[in-house]
């Protein structure tokens, strides 16, 4: 099968833009003086008309507004966008619409104007309950900041998350435990809790090659920091259902589930990445990275994709193994073996679950969480 039917089907819809560049991100994002709402308002739409047209019989799950910071869209074009999902899809009855958003005031007084649009889920990037680090990480928000707009965003919607990084520059693991235990104590339902990571091409990277990026943890505080966090949560009642994310029970993010259980997603906006498939063939598609030229390429030739590859089987279960096994549930091994059926090692597979790196049951291949932390090395066996 090119996909499971199972996992969902989703739209990710990329808003490029942010009020300042955080040194750690390596996501697209720019900064810019002016944005002419009613210009990527007609874009977004001319996209939806597009990509319904080859997949308006699915139902949808999930609708996820990601970035960039949405929270700088006009809730009109929120809006006006969710006007057009319904006209082109059959939602399902449960669908999640998510919108991440950055706590300055200015933009958590737009909540309630999102939930009249039809948003019911916001993810905060609050990043740190330090405002120390907050500086350092380059946020425009407080402390103080980030905790009244997690008040608000509790009071608007009904599901709420919101994202912190740790193994900070000069973080021990008693900042991190009063810091973690602070977050508990909101007894939120959904966290992604983050280990900081130095990319290339940004910031924090450029300053890391230069050897100007002090006091970041070794790998066995990193270590540390990694397995009191999976402990605490699972105490807390959020066990990790994903490496990096924990939930209470039938909180976790269904937009997020369709990206690890390898199910299929359309991307639209500028650098969105999609899977969908249609009969036995999967393609990957990626769109312009650049917001002018992705505009451009809407306006002057009626799409902002720019790469629509078919994904061989090989790949595609290589994909599943990467993203399933970092989810509790892991992987279906039969699904991989209908995909490529020698694409992991028999031996090495039985060396990993007799040194219980790995677990299996009912066909399903599981990392236990104790062994998550070394799970880059566990796929590196694993994949022949």
């Amino acid at each position: 099968m090119s996909s499971d039917p199972s996992a969902g089907f989703g739209l990710y819809i990329h808003w490029p833009f942010c009020q300042a560049k955080c040194p750690y991100c390596d996501f697209n994002s720019h900064v810019v003086a002016k944005i002419d709402q009613e210009d990527w308002a007609n874009a977004y739409l001319s996209e939806i008309d597009r990509v319904g047209r080859f997949s308006n019989q699915r139902i949808l799950n999930s609708v996820f507004f990601g970035g960039g910071t949405p929270s700088l869209m006009d809730p009109s074009l929120v809006e006006r966008i969710l006007d057009k999902v319904h006209e082109t899809w059959p939602l399902a009855n449960d669908i999640e619409i998510t919108l991440e958003a950055n706590p300055t005031s200015v933009e958590a007084s737009r909540f309630s104007g999102y939930k009249q649009a039809g948003v019911n889920r916001v993810s905060l990037g609050i990043q740190s309950l330090n405002n120390h680090d907050l500086k350092v990480l380059g946020r425009l928000h407080s402390v103080e900041d980030a905790l009244n707009a997690l008040e608000i965003a509790r009071s608007t919607f009904d599901r709420t998350n919101f994202d912190l990084i740790y193994a900070r520059q000069d973080q021990t693991l008693s900042d991190w435990s009063e810091e973690l235990q602070k977050a508990l104590s909101f007894e939120p339902s959904h966290l992604s809790l983050y280990q900081l990571t130095i990319e290339e091409n940004t910031a924090f990277g450029d300053r890391f090659a230069k050897g100007l990026l002090r006091g970041l943890p070794d790998e066995d505080r990193a270590a540390d920091m990694f397995l009191f966090t999976q402990e605490e949560t699972a105490v807390a009642g959020l066990p990790a259902y994903e490496v990096s994310n924990h939930a209470r029970q039938d909180q976790e993010s269904k937009h997020n589930l369709i990206y690890w259980r390898g199910g299929d997603y359309l991307g639209i906006g500028p650098g969105a990445h999609g899977r969908y498939s249609i009969a036995e063939t999967r393609y990957a598609t990626e769109t312009v990275l650049s917001p002018s030229a992705w505009l451009d390429a809407v306006r002057k030739t009626g799409t902002g994709t720019s790469v629509e590859d078919v994904i061989t089987k090989n790949d595609q279960a290589t994909e599943y193994l990467l993203m399933s096994l970092r989810l509790a549930e892991g992987c279906d091994l039969d699904r991989i073996n209908d995909l490529a059926p020698n694409l992991i090692s028999e031996r090495a597979l039985e060396n990993l679950l007799a040194d219980g790196f790995v677990e299996m049951t009912e066909r399903r291949l599981v990392v236990p969480p104790s062994r998550r932390i070394l799970l880059n090395k566990i796929l590196e066996e694993l994949i022949c």
